[in-house]
């Protein structure tokens, strides 16, 4: 069973920077597409980034594109989610996703990915 561990969430004022972290375990890190979504107060749950397990290809949604770089460090089994120019409109619950799938084009449904973490909290405000 892959565990993942998020953290680095937080209050910041708009036009600040975060970077989220998420460490896996339970499997081998390199087999694993890591991803981010993120839930607001009242919304669905959304795809924000994923990476694959090189580490080669990333994808954003739209959204956060230019203002948010996703990475990982297989040394440290960790996926981190920078997110710079904060608005207030990225306030939400951060969660990171696992699966061993990648698919073309990405897969951005909630219900792609098996393994969740349990969120981190980003408050952005004015």
């Amino acid at each position: 069973q892959v565990k993942l561990v998020e953290s680095g969430g937080g209050s910041v004022q708009a036009g600040g920077s975060l970077r989220l972290s998420c460490v896996a375990s339970g499997r081998a890190f390199n087999t694993l597409v890591m991803s981010w979504f993120r839930q607001a107060p009242g919304k669905e749950r959304e795809f924000v980034a994923a990476i694959t397990w090189t580490g080669y290809i990333k994808h954003y949604a739209d959204s956060v594109k230019g203002r948010c770089t996703i990475s990982r460090d297989d040394a440290k089994n960790t996926t981190y989610l920078e997110m710079s120019s904060l608005i207030p409109e990225d306030t939400a619950i951060y969660y990171c996703a696992a699966d061993q799938s990648w698919g073309d084009p990405p897969r951005i449904q909630v219900w792609a990915y098996e393994h969740w973490g349990q969120g981190t909290q980003v408050t952005v405000s004015t």
